[in-house]
């Protein structure tokens, strides 16, 4: 890992099952927007981001085949 760059720990999500908040491994909070500019400037590993069917950017993560590390399987905080 680069020393400029954070992961993911875990995940708050509002009623809706929607991902709202990320908690990096530094122990600092980000809302979803804040994760999205983080992660377009490669400030978080293993996270991307892309334009939805809904023309939206979502985050998710990179695609390695393992479904643990995805953002919805992660832990909850």
């Amino acid at each position: 890992m680069r020393p400029d760059r954070t992961q993911v720990k875990a995940v708050r999500k509002n009623g809706d099952g929607d991902i709202v908040e990320l908690l990096l491994e530094s122990g600092q909070v980000v809302n979803y927007k804040e994760a999205q500019a983080m992660a377009k400037n490669g400030q978080i590993e293993h996270v991307n981001v892309f334009k939805g069917r809904d023309g939206d950017e979502h985050l998710r993560s990179d695609a390695d085949g393992d479904p643990t590390n995805n953002l919805d399987n992660l832990p909850t905080f």
